[in-house]
């Protein structure tokens, strides 16, 4: 039950990214037209909800982002490689991804 709520918080925090992103100034990406950031945001928010859906702990530790390209960057840590190739495989299958770039540290010790 516990989970449950903390992935609803979730995916409902991560679906307001775009919204609150578009209300905020981009300051960390050079994107000449706001169609882009906003197409970027929706693939990097479907990502997100995806992977909160899975129920892996370490996921969590996971940050996503899409470039103006398609390609979603991964970086952070995961607690196993399989985690950290479930996550990759997850963006992968991300409708709207091209290409995804793994920066993913497998961490046993968190």
């Amino acid at each position: 039950m516990k989970s449950n709520i903390v992935t609803a918080v979730l995916v409902m925090a991560t679906l307001s990214v775009p919204v609150l992103a578009l209300a905020a100034e981009d300051t960390g990406a050079d994107r000449s037209h706001p169609a882009a950031f906003v197409k970027d945001s929706v693939i990097t928010t479907k990502v997100k909800s995806k992977l909160a859906a899975e129920h892996i702990k370490s996921l969590g530790r996971i940050h996503v982002d899409t470039d103006e390209n398609g390609v979603v960057w991964l970086r952070g840590t995961a607690r196993t490689q399989e985690a950290a190739d479930r996550a990759v495989a997850i963006a992968r299958e991300t409708e709207g991804v091209k290409d995804v770039r793994s920066h993913i540290k497998v961490r046993h010790d968190d």
